[in-house]
């Protein structure tokens, strides 16, 4: 049984199966919401598919922010970091919160071609929750700025601090792995090997900026696509409360708490509680649409890229003289 579990071809299908299962929940669901009277059956179906259009480049944009994190001799492939951007969302229906960064762990360490280990892929979704919390931060200044109440506008106050003292911490790692009282140290030797420059982390948190932007953008399509009452900041505002509720070590679900801390924001700005509520459950839905619709497009992918490699014809050795 081990055997045939080591067996690449089983994991392949196994992987591109689980996926294609995953891809047809999310399907059935969204079906589900638009028959039964949550708020998509009756919206606007062009911008509702720009929105997802927007997920998937985010997605993308992601992964691309992700991958500058890693040195460029263990770097992933970004199909592999959008594989596990994708999964890590779905899994994120039934996982308590931050779980979901074992479920990307997994994914990567078992994607064809990575050679990033298990510290490193660690360290890196460290310093990537971090530059999240930093892209955060104006979004979060712009919603603290046009919030109504008192408590709505701290906790966006919060957020937007702790976007820039982790900006701060990051921008401070490669100075303090290359200390020499640090570099007596295993540990901060490893930590100065693994950790990537002052550039590299920049050029990450612009990827990752646009990545969020895009996620507050689709919000805004979905907003207008419904016909309901609000404006661009208040869709960064829906954003930045569902990714800082997902940030909680320990709660039930990822997307369930994601979802609540959006009905909760638009309750606050004057949507009714029932269309708040659909409508964030609605917009979650998507998100895990298009998160079941990366894994599938990466699997599929992977299964072109080895269809070709075997029609190959092999090159014939030159003859020696």
């Amino acid at each position: 049984m081990r055997r045939h579990l080591a067996n690449k071809k089983v994991q392949f299908l196994f992987n591109g199966g689980l996926g294609l299962v995953l891809l047809g929940v999310s399907l059935l669901s969204a079906r589900h919401f638009m028959n039964e009277g949550w708020p998509l059956h009756r919206a606007n179906y062009w911008l509702v598919g720009a929105a997802a259009f927007l997920y998937l480049l985010a997605y993308a944009f992601k992964a691309w922010g992700w991958q500058r994190l890693f040195k460029e001799d263990d770097r992933p492939a970004a199909g592999a970091l959008a594989f596990a951007g994708g999964a890590a969302c779905v899994g994120g229906v039934a996982l308590p919160g931050r779980f979901d960064d074992a479920v990307r762990i997994a994914c990567v360490k078992r994607f064809p071609g990575t050679r990033a280990g298990l510290g490193t892929l660690g360290l890196s979704l460290i310093i990537l929750g971090m530059l999240d919390n930093a892209a955060l931060a104006p979004m979060a200044t712009a919603a603290a700025a046009d919030a109504s109440s008192w408590s709505v506008r701290v906790g966006f106050a919060i957020v937007a601090v702790a976007g820039v003292l982790a900006a701060t911490v990051v921008a401070m790692v490669p100075k303090f792995g290359g200390m020499r009282r640090v570099m007596k140290y295993r540990i901060g030797r490893w930590l100065s090997e693994h950790t990537q420059c002052q550039r590299e982390s920049l050029a990450a948190l612009v990827l990752i900026s646009v990545s969020w932007t895009l996620r507050g953008t689709a919000i805004f399509l979905l907003l207008n696509a419904l016909s309901m009452k609000g404006s661009y900041i208040l869709a960064l505002g829906f954003v930045c409360a569902s990714a800082a509720s997902a940030a909680l070590p320990i709660g039930p679900a990822g997307a369930a708490m994601q979802a609540g801390a959006g009905a909760t924001l638009l309750a606050l700005n004057g949507v009714p509680k029932p269309d708040a509520i659909a409508f964030s459950v609605a917009a979650q839905a998507l998100v895990v649409v298009t998160g079941a619709a990366v894994i599938l497009l990466v699997a599929a992918w992977q299964i072109l890229l080895r269809f070709r490699l075997r029609r190959a014809p092999a090159v014939a050795p030159a003859p020696v003289r």
